[in-house]
């Protein structure tokens, strides 16, 4: 074939999107993308229909207990609607931990949410989808399901931990690390449940870190998804094609809502996660992970979005129309990049008693990013271009710490969720609370903006001047 001949059959090939990028990135050109095909024809009008028929009222706040959780979706898990709730065993602190089942079909899915006990927005979206194939026993969809599939559902894995809204459960252990061994009884209750069951597919059901991007751009990722491996080689058999496939599916649903926002897990293989291993016992396994939208601090509209998602996967499942679904679809998203800290107070003098002053970039992390609450100093110094989620330009003022005992506080490293601790007593050094003020004066008495521990929605920022 004639190189010019070539060159048009692949320009004709890309995408308005693809060929735009080329122009800004002349060298090297980018590789041909797979066009997302539309959404279901079905999802406008369960949008639609979201709000009003589908939003379980009681979960507008993120941080609730299991407690709360169970109190708020009992309700609708009728056995007259076609749910079953059994115990399957008991937290470390003795909370029950629950299986609900739904459905009447030969394809078995597990779904578990929330082991890491900070990581809600799927145990929110569950308790939505409970109330869809409820309360809705006509509408296509969850007759397609019924007829189909059996659900298994283990909501609200970590109970401990929800109560204390942390990652890791009450023995200190990360519950997804924990696949392997067998340490703690929740992971032992899974483990039991995915013996029982034998899923054909599995839905592993998270919250990732707010500020990872999406690959090498500005992007915020707001979910991101993963077909776990089952080796170190990253292989591809039928059981992760399905899965693959299904991921297709997810993204095809959800790019109109969060195009360029949607990534992908790096597959490097751990044989403690239950992710890849539940891939290795055999279960088509997709790990779901939502991120956060700008402005969404309780995560709203990532349930409804996640919700969309999950319906759209297991529709792909009951139906087998995930069957032939590009790989590409999957391949083609990029991985989650960098980790963007939470707030960067650019270009302002420490003013410490005590201390000389000094020009200084100041880096604040908050342990809940969204609203930016329980913040500790990450970094100090010339911080040149780092990037961050949020700035503040402080040039022309003085950073002083507000009187009064600093606070230890934890800080997890802003690339390593398994990062060690590390604490500081002194004030504006890394590991202290970020507990100062924006000043004209250096001893902190014309102030102009206070940050102590948490930022005030009422002023998330100084004033313009």
């Amino acid at each position: 074939m004639r190189p010019a001949l070539a060159l048009c059959l692949l320009l004709t090939m890309m995408t308005p999107n693809t060929i735009a990028r080329n122009t800004d990135r002349p060298s090297p050109p980018a590789a041909v993308s797979t066009p997302v095909p539309p959404p279901p024809a079905w999802l406008p009008a369960l949008d639609a229909l979201y709000d009003a028929e589908l939003r379980v009222a009681g979960l507008e706040d993120r941080t609730f207990t299991a407690e709360h959780w169970w109190s708020v979706a009992t309700p609708l898990l009728e056995r007259g609607r076609g749910f079953r709730v059994d115990g399957i065993g008991r937290s470390v602190e003795d909370r029950p931990l629950q299986h609900v089942r739904w459905g009447q079909g030969n394809k078995t899915v597990l779904l578990w949410s929330q082991m890491h006990g900070d990581e809600s927005t799927a145990s929110m979206a569950l308790a939505d989808l409970f109330r869809f194939l409820g309360e809705h026993p006509d509408h296509p969809l969850v007759k397609q399901l019924q007829t189909n599939t059996t659900l298994h559902v283990f909501p609200i894995v970590n109970p401990d931990g929800a109560a204390r809204f942390q990652r890791r459960n009450v023995q200190g252990i990360d519950i997804n690390r924990d696949a392997r061994m067998l340490a703690t009884p929740e992971a032992r209750a899974l483990k039991a449940l995915h013996d029982q069951v034998r899923p054909m597919y599995g839905f592993n059901l998270h919250d990732q870190r707010v500020g990872y991007r999406a690959g090498d751009s500005d992007r915020g990722t707001a979910i991101a998804l993963l077909s776990p491996p089952y080796n170190h080689a990253a292989d591809v058999n039928d059981v992760r094609t399905r899965a693959i496939e299904v991921a297709g599916v997810i993204r095809s649903a959800l790019e109109p809502y969060l195009a360029g926002h949607i990534a992908r897990w790096d597959e490097t293989f751990d044989p403690r996660a239950f992710g890849d291993l539940t891939t290795q016992w055999g279960t088509s396994t997709v790990l779901i992970e939502a991120g956060g939208i700008e402005g969404d601090v309780q995560k709203q509209r990532l349930r409804k979005l996640y919700f969309l998602g999950l319906v759209a996967a297991l529709d792909s499942i009951a139906s087998g129309s995930h069957a032939g679904v590009p790989p590409a679809l999957y391949r083609d998203l990029p991985e989650n990049g960098d980790v963007w800290p939470d707030l960067l107070v650019r270009g302002g003098t420490l003013s410490v008693p005590g201390r000389p002053p000094a020009r200084a970039d100041l880096l604040v992390n908050f342990r809940n990013p969204l609203t930016e609450t329980d913040g500790a100093v990450a970094d100090v110094g010339d911080l040149g271009t780092k990037k961050a989620r949020r700035s503040i330009d402080a040039r022309g003022l003085f950073i002083v710490p507000i009187p009064g005992h600093a606070g230890e506080r934890t800080v997890i490293e802003a690339n390593d969720d398994d990062a060690e601790e590390t604490r500081s007593p002194l004030p504006l050094t890394p590991g202290a609370t970020a507990r100062f003020v924006l000043s004209r004066d250096p001893q902190g008495r014309d102030v102009v903006w206070i940050l102590d521990g948490s930022v005030d929605p009422a002023t998330p920022a100084p004033p313009a001047r």
